[in-house]
């Protein structure tokens, strides 16, 4: 995982390897960390991502849960196959998607 916050209305977070049990805790601090800032947007970069368990997707879960009463969109790039079937499947994608009124006037919210 590397942290490139340079951009402080987009902060970019790069995942490679496995999200699992055992690398999604430091993900998820640096999220918290990213989030209290309350900025416009979070990115995550998956193109690194090989392998992720529930423990990895409740990450995902949590910075939207985290992000979204404070108008954070959470950003999705480079994203594997495996993973969109997975957000997918679990309709993670859809969660992400959801906006509020307020939030479709000022910017759309995609996974990119």
């Amino acid at each position: 995982m590397s942290i490139d916050d340079t951009d402080s209305a987009a902060p970019l977070i790069t995942v490679a390897g496995d999200l699992d049990f055992t690398t999604a805790p430091p993900l998820r601090t640096a999220l918290d960390h990213l989030l209290a800032a309350r900025p416009p947007a979070v990115v995550l970069d998956f193109g690194g991502l090989l392998f992720i368990d529930s423990t990895g997707l409740a990450v995902i879960v949590h910075a939207w849960r985290e992000g979204h009463p404070n108008g954070t969109v959470i950003r999705l790039r480079a994203t594997p196959r495996f993973l969109e079937a997975i957000l997918d499947i679990t309709g993670v994608s859809g969660l992400l998607a959801r906006t509020t009124r307020e939030d479709e006037r000022e910017r759309p919210v995609t996974l990119a």
